[in-house]
């Protein structure tokens, strides 16, 4: 498959952000490591957490169809939001200065912690480092309503400003993990590889929902793909991945459609909310990098690599299954829960 099968992508302006197609490695230590308790089943990562800017990670996919809109549509300030740690949000940062765009965020206090290495380090250090402006409220206060509100503003002082909610997941956005989706079926070929199941932690929906829009516009069944949702429950989870895969499949082949049988989010993982700490989750970001050199994030990868071991332990895959977990990125978060490692290695 190649992007040329998808004959309306052409139409959406795009703007270069990562070196695709990103690496598959093979997670030989892990298999050697854990042994008969991986039940035979093969693991793979596929690193969307490795690109040129920004410090790495799988929105700069999503930003490279929203800062293309932005540009062709004439903005000058890129407007987003998140919780203090987004991971998304400082990509932004990073894209918007890369285009030469300005950058305002608006951040709200999602996880229920006030210390220093939550509210200065990690992501919310790189967001001022790469001249972003930000704006910081209660979790209580809408996010977008306010940069809504802060774009009138800038268009009255004769600014044009563009605005994309959490995750940069709208459907154009989702079009970069619809690439994704080729790139892994390519990919698969190159390899000779049948992957049986593709692994993504689920925040706001859009990696889930881009993939399987590009699943099915490829003429592909999206049931392989399975996400664990870090932020909603289950079936608010399911329900928005469905809207958004639709939304983003709407716009490369109207033809095709999605069932809800065919999107696949578990919430067995996420423990008591979102961005809050789960012992599995500690656990597996401390084993992934003492046996591979990796490192996953605290509040994404970290709960979905656990699920996906978790899983494999209780039979969902079979022995001989290839399995693609996708290292969404996240990095600098780590450096923001200091606290937390730092206690479960005590304990």
């Amino acid at each position: 498959m190649t992007e040329k099968e998808f004959p309306n992508i052409a139409r959406f302006a795009r703007i270069p952000l990562l070196d695709a197609p990103t690496a598959i490695q093979r997670l030989a230590r892990i298999s050697q490591t854990l042994g008969p308790a991986l039940r035979g089943v093969n693991l793979y990562v596929k690193r969307d957490d490795v690109t040129y800017i920004g410090g790495g990670g799988n929105k700069l996919r999503k930003l490279e169809f929203l800062i293309g809109e932005a540009r062709a549509q004439g903005a000058d300030t890129f407007i987003t939001v998140g919780g203090l740690q987004s991971n998304h949000a400082r990509l932004t940062a990073a894209a918007s200065a890369r285009a030469g765009m300005a950058c305002e965020l608006v951040l709200t206090r999602q996880v229920p912690r006030c210390d220093v290495d939550y509210e200065c380090n990690g992501n919310m250090l790189l967001d001022e480092l790469f001249g972003a402006r930000i704006h910081t409220f209660p979790g209580s206060v809408d996010p977008l309503t306010f940069a809504e509100s802060r774009a009138e503003q800038l268009r009255a002082e004769g600014r044009r400003a563009y605005v994309v909610g959490p995750g940069g997941s709208s459907p154009i956005g989702c079009l970069g993990y619809a690439i994704c989706a080729q790139e892994i079926v390519n990919q698969s070929r190159e390899m000779k590889i049948d992957f049986g199941g593709i692994i993504i932690p689920n925040g706001s929906s859009g990696t889930h929902a881009g993939l399987a829009a590009g699943y099915a516009a490829m003429g592909l069944s999206p049931r392989c793909i399975r996400s664990y949702t870090v932020l909603a429950p289950g079936d608010s989870a399911r329900a928005t991945t469905l809207q958004k895969a639709r939304a983003t499949l709407a716009l490369l082949d109207g033809r095709v459609t999605i069932s809800s049988e065919e999107i696949d989010v578990d919430q067995h993982h996420r423990g008591d909310g979102y961005g809050i700490p789960t012992d599995e989750m500690l656990e597996v970001v401390r084993f992934l990098a003492r046996t591979e050199g990796l490192l996953l994030d605290p509040v994404y990868g970290g709960k979905a690599f656990a699920g996906l071991l978790s899983d494999i332990r209780n039979g969902l895959y079979r022995a001989g299954d290839n399995i693609l977990f996708i290292m969404t990125g996240g990095t600098p978060g780590l450096f923001a829960y200091r606290t937390a490692f730092q206690k479960e290695s005590i304990g």
